[in-house]
Parts: C-alpha cells; sequence; structure tokens
C-alpha cells in the first residue's frame, strides 16, 4: 500500500473556502494601502546569506531556512570538515541562500538596489509568505504571510498618524473592535535613563513589554534577573500602572522625564501624533500605554500595536519608526516608518466573530445542468452571455444522472440552477431553479441574468 503523502511541519493547505476568505482580507488590506497611495513590491522568496544573516540576532539566524547549493555542493567541503560537524560553519559553506525571514530585511535590500529609481518618500507595500524554522505550534507556523507597510525617506509624523488611518479604516471594514496601541522607544529610553539604568534599557524594554502575558510580579522578577536595581524597579512601578486619559498620561510622563531630553522629545512626537488624529477622528480607540515596547531593538520613535476587542488574541497588528532601516546595507541616515497585519490572525479573529460578508466568500452562482450535447449547444452561449454579465458560471461537464448534478449544486451552494431540456430550446428559454427556496419558473436568458445579478447586489 503506498504511503499517504503529507506536508512539512508548520505549514498547511487552505481549502477554496479558506482561500476565498484569506483573499477577502489580502484584498481589503490591499485595497486600503492604494488608498493612501501605496504601491506593491515583490522580492523573491529566496535572498543571499549575507543578506539575512546577522539581521535578526543569533536566535534569529538559527530559524533561517538554508538552501543548499545546486550541484555537487560537497565539493568544496573536505572530508575533515565534514567529520568536525560544526554546523553553522558548514551551512555558510553549502549554502549561499535562504528562505527570506520577513518583508523587512529584504525591503532594505530592494531600497539599497534601486535608491536611483525611486521617488523619496517611497511608500510600498508587500503581501508575500515568509519563512522561520521555529517549533510549530498552535498559532505559530514556518510558513506564513506578513501584509507590511512601510514608508522610507521621510522624518514627518503625519506618517504615523496616516499610517493609524490605515489600521482604523482596515479594521472598521472588517467589522472587527479593536484598541491601537501607541507609546515612543524614546519615551522608554528616557525612563531607563532617569531610573539610573540606560545602558539596560533592552532587557528592560523586553521585560515590560511582557506585562499582559506574565504579570506584574514576573515581570519584576524579569527585572531583578536582568540585574536592574531595587531602586531602580521601585520607580518604574508607577509608570507601568498609569492610568488615565492620554493627555493625562502625558503629562504625568513629561514630568518624570523632565531632566531626560531624549524623553521629552517622544513625549512631544507622541503628543502631535495623538493630536492631529483627534483633528481627523478615529472610529476605534487609541490609547497610550507606557508599557508597549516591541520586541524588535531597531525601532527608534512611535511604536504601535493592534488588539481585537471582542475575541482573546494576541497582537494582530504591529510596527513602528525606525532611523536607520537601510544602514545595515552601508546606507545609512535613511528614516522610515511601516506596520504590518497579521494575516493569520486576522483570519481567525474573522472567523471566531463569524464576519465574513457573504459575497466575500460566495463561488459560483449559476450552475446549467447538462442533458446532453443538443441541450449543452444550446446552453453554451448563455452561459457565455451570463460570464460577460458579471454572473459567476459554471455548465457541469457530463450528462451525468439529475441527482448527481444537483448535489453538486447543494456541495458548492450554487444559489441557482438552470435546466433546458427540449420545450425550453422550443421556446428559447430555460428554467431557472432558486436553490435556496425550491422556486422554479421558466425565463427568457435575459431575465435569468437580471434576476441573478439583482439577487447579488
Amino acid at each position: 500500500m503506498a504511503q499517504k503523502p503529507n506536508i512539512p511541519k508548520g505549514t498547511r493547505d487552505f481549502s477554496a473556502e479558506e482561500m476565498a476568505k484569506r483573499n477577502y482580507i489580502f484584498d481589503t488590506i490591499r485595497s486600503v494601502f492604494a488608498l493612501y497611495g501605496f504601491q506593491q513590491i515583490e522580492t523573491p522568496a529566496m535572498e543571499t546569506l549575507n543578506t539575512l544573516m546577522g539581521k535578526y540576532g543569533e536566535e534569529g539566524d538559527k530559524l533561517l531556512f538554508k538552501v543548499l547549493n545546486s550541484g555537487d555542493y560537497l565539493q568544496k567541503v573536505s572530508d575533515e570538515e565534514l567529520m568536525q560537524r560544526q554546523t553553522l560553519k558548514l551551512a555558510s559553506r553549502l549554502c549561499e541562500k535562504g528562505l527570506r525571514y520577513d518583508l523587512t530585511v529584504p525591503f532594505a535590500r530592494y531600497v539599497v538596489m534601486h535608491r536611483e529609481e525611486l521617488q523619496m518618500p517611497f511608500k510600498r507595500y508587500q503581501i508575500q509568505p515568509v519563512w522561520r524554522a521555529d517549533r510549530p505550534q498552535k498559532g505559530r507556523y514556518r510558513e506564513f504571510y506578513q501584509c507590511d507597510a512601510d514608508v522610507v525617506g521621510s522624518d514627518s509624523l503625519l506618517n504615523e498618524v496616516e499610517l493609524m488611518q490605515i489600521v482604523d479604516t482596515v479594521f472598521t471594514r472588517f467589522g472587527i473592535n479593536v484598541q491601537i496601541k501607541i507609546n515612543n522607544r524614546k519615551i522608554l529610553t528616557g525612563l531607563a535613563e532617569v531610573i539610573g539604568e540606560a545602558e539596560k534599557i533592552v532587557d528592560i524594554t523586553v521585560a515590560i513589554d511582557k506585562l499582559d502575558k506574565i504579570g506584574l510580579d514576573n515581570v519584576n522578577e524579569e527585572l531583578r534577573t536582568a540585574g536592574i536595581s531595587e531602586a531602580a524597579i521601585e520607580k518604574l512601578q508607577p509608570i507601568i500602572a498609569l492610568t488615565g486619559s492620554n493627555d493625562e498620561k502625558l503629562k504625568v510622563i513629561a514630568e518624570v522625564l523632565a531632566e531626560s531630553e531624549i524623553g521629552l522629545k517622544g513625549v512631544e512626537e507622541t503628543t502631535i501624533i495623538l493630536d492631529t488624529l483627534k483633528q481627523v477622528g478615529l472610529k476605534n480607540e487609541i490609547q497610550l500605554d507606557l508599557t508597549l515596547a516591541r520586541g524588535l531593538n531597531y525601532y527608534t520613535g512611535a511604536i504601535f500595536e493592534v488588539k481585537a476587542l471582542d475575541t482573546p488574541m494576541g497582537s494582530i497588528t504591529g510596527g513602528g519608526r525606525y532611523d536607520n532601516l537601510t544602514g545595515i546595507f552601508g546606507m545609512p541616515g535613511l528614516s522610515g516608518v511601516g506596520i504590518s497585519f497579521g494575516a493569520d490572525r486576522i483570519f481567525d479573529v474573522l472567523n471566531t466573530l463569524n464576519l465574513y460578508p457573504e459575497d466575500a466568500v460566495a463561488g459560483t452562482q449559476l450552475l446549467f445542468i447538462n442533458f446532453g450535447e443538443k441541450e449543452t449547444a444550446y446552453c453554451m452561449p448563455i452561459a457565455a452571455k451570463a460570464r460577460m454579465a458579471g454572473v459567476r458560471t459554471e455548465l457541469y461537464p457530463d450528462s451525468a444522472k439529475m441527482k448527481k448534478q444537483m448535489s453538486y449544486a447543494n456541495a458548492k451552494h450554487i444559489a441557482y440552477v438552470a435546466l433546458a431540456g427540449e420545450n425550453e430550446m422550443n421556446e428559447g428559454m430555460v428554467t431557472l431553479k432558486n436553490m435556496l427556496t425550491g422556486e422554479q419558473k421558466m425565463v427568457t436568458p435575459e431575465e435569468m441574468i437580471k434576476e441573478i445579478a439583482g439577487y447579488e447586489q
């Protein structure tokens, strides 16, 4: 007996219905990106390891899927090197390419390579899969999609405002109630300064960013483990627990950071963003959250995170400002700001809340029953007219039993079935059956098309 095929762990097949839902997500996000002047680019699934290595830290490098060189990849490796079994060293000799880990580093490479062709500021978006050799678990896959939008070549805070409007518009279109959280890495840097632990900024941000997941006591324990003094931890407590309106929080934090130039700069930037958003108006709440840190340490200014309010789920969108995206490739000083929508988590939220519109997952609208060659020849031109009118139409390919063809229509949730036998052909008509109500009537092809097109409206 042949072995049943399978797929690699951490990857998934998507059914026709699931793809319809995913395309609804991608199309909605894509249309909003375009609405704000963003242009789509794509980069290869594979990048050179020179591009990828050293950009994600030591742990990230271990999670890169490396691609063996073509041909005799062992040709330049000695038996002695093979016997030493030094995996990372061998990988550098056997592999010149790897699957992309995210869309940000390839984007940075793209900007550097195409700098002379790009109009700055450059507003790009990408919707493509990425790969990570992570341990698969619920909600974490080895292959998944990212939906990124970035503006590079501009320091203006209007870019941050616009990205928040994009977030608000996307989730309003989805019908998902969200809370948009905002903070600024400069504020966090200032906090580290005023509590006397400036050199521990990374440890502090990594710890407080886990507040929602592990709670205050565990955050404090993690801070102690990182070598943060008890006095410094004590000074952090009122900031971590700060409540009130955004304006009230900004007022308190400005007083706390009075001696920190970079901290006050963060307060100023956040105030401008929030005040401007008040003028344009958002449908979803935006909240200043001083515990928001974001894991990636290349953020240098505003940082964002979005959470669904009506179902438990982690962050479904995140991003922020970075001052040196292209510096890793020898082009320093190019500032940018970006966001990334978590398509897979949005998919789960929409499923949980049953928020997909009917037409988003609709397939075929009209099926012509196949009674034989003569009837098929009659139906083909009518089916062509229906398609020209925008009606999604199928003609059953075989003259199978009526029950089988009707079962096919039911299984695919096709709303209408058209039948044309000798009587219909003699009168230039078709019998149209509404599969939802069971009603059927004889109509002209034009009446049929008008009814189905009107039904979809």
